[in-house]
């Protein structure tokens, strides 16, 4: 299983699992990733960070720390 992290620009993936704890987790659950639902992965930096994404119809952008934690299909 790959993460976030590994997805390719233009790819759609779905949610799979969200590893971490406590407050981080909390953090990533509230901006709307939760199991089930797809991201499209639009850009990523030129150093990887921070990547962004499109989910539950809004684009945000996440640290490589943080899409290290969200496993996808």
């Amino acid at each position: 299983m790959k993460t976030l992290r590994e997805a390719s620009v233009g790819e759609t993936v779905t949610v799979q699992k969200i590893s971490g704890e406590g407050p981080v987790k909390r953090r990533i659950m509230d901006m709307g990733i939760t199991k089930g639902v797809e991201i499209f992965v639009r850009k990523v930096a030129p150093l990887g960070d921070p990547v962004e994404v499109t989910v539950r119809g809004y684009e945000l952008s996440l640290r490589k720390e943080d899409a290290q934690m969200i496993q996808v299909n």
